[in-house]
């Protein structure tokens, strides 16, 4: 897969929006005494393959327990898995390295 540095970047500032928005649901509730809502997350890129992120800060306690749904797709496979949201975000700080 071509994953430009780019698209690692945009990745990344993705991940940090989701987890902004998991530490505000963990924080801030409405009047009565719910958390407030909000938007889920959703990371798309098209190259050599199809990537997708997507997660819903509403379902998780907090950015450690949250996890993602990573698609990884072409025109002959299509591979969907979990994974931990701390994990993917350490994944992709390491791959960035690779680039200074």
């Amino acid at each position: 897969m071509s994953f430009t540095p780019q698209a690692a970047r945009d990745l990344q500032a993705a991940l940090a929006q989701l987890m902004g928005s998991l530490k505000a649901t963990a924080a801030k509730t409405a009047p009565a005494g719910r958390p407030i809502p909000q938007k889920p997350t959703e990371y798309q890129y098209t190259g050599d393959v199809f990537l997708e992120i997507f997660c819903n800060p509403n379902i998780w306690a907090s950015p450690f327990a949250a996890k993602v749904l990573v698609t990884v797709r072409d025109d002959r496979i299509r591979l969907t898995t979990e994974a931990a949201l701390s994990r993917l975000v350490e994944d992709v700080n390491q791959y960035l390295e690779q680039f200074g």
